[in-house]
């Protein structure tokens, strides 16, 4: 069945039919760590964001196409980790982004979630959470993100989002690991001019 699914993606995506959404772009965020799980974040904002670990990320994304009204990306990061923990993270992403909303005209709304993979270039101390059952972390693992997006009615280029940054074990798939990391943060994005 994923096997299927995933077929039906690519041929989506790589049909000469399907019409770029998007131009490439280029974002940086700023964000800070949360003890939060990430379903909590999402669900009972505002996080808790106390703890004195920090990130900045720089990422490059590509438009695939348009299918089933989203408008489907690839996505790198390069990211530098500063605080109780210091290193850097390589994440690799696709993701779908919801861009019609009916208060467009007044806030231009998108939003997105993302999925792929993560390396650190060391075992992340704060991954996982405290507890016993939790084994250490692991450089590889599964990368999410959750994010909103506005602009101005009518802006062309410029736009500022919030995003939720997850690393994950996916309960034990990599390694055992069972825990993760969240931050929540601000970022820019530039999207250069469409074809």
């Amino acid at each position: 069945m994923a096997r299927r699914l995933a077929i039906l993606v690519l041929a989506a995506c790589l049909s000469p039919s399907t019409a770029l959404a998007e131009a490439p772009q280029v974002s940086a965020y700023v964000a800070r760590y949360s003890p939060e799980r990430l379903v909590d974040i999402i669900s009972e904002p505002p996080p808790e964001l106390t703890t004195d670990a920090h990130l900045a990320a720089v990422t490059y994304g590509h438009p695939l196409g348009d299918w089933l009204g989203f408008a489907w990306e690839v996505e790198g990061q390069l990211v530098r980790h500063w605080g109780e923990q210091s290193h850097y993270e390589f994440n690799a992403l696709w993701l779908a982004r919801w861009q019609r909303f009916p208060w467009d005209r007044w806030v231009d709304t998108r939003i997105a979630g993302g999925h792929g993979l993560s390396y650190a270039t060391e075992r992340p101390p704060l991954e996982p959470r405290a507890s016993r059952e939790d084994r250490d972390s692991t450089r590889l693992l599964t990368y999410l993100m959750a994010e909103v997006e506005v602009a101005a009615p009518g802006a062309q280029h410029w736009r500022g989002f919030l995003r939720v940054h997850h690393r994950s074990g996916v309960f034990g798939l990599h390694s055992g690991v069972r825990g993760g990391s969240n931050f929540v943060g601000l970022g820019i994005r530039y999207r250069f001019p469409g074809p």
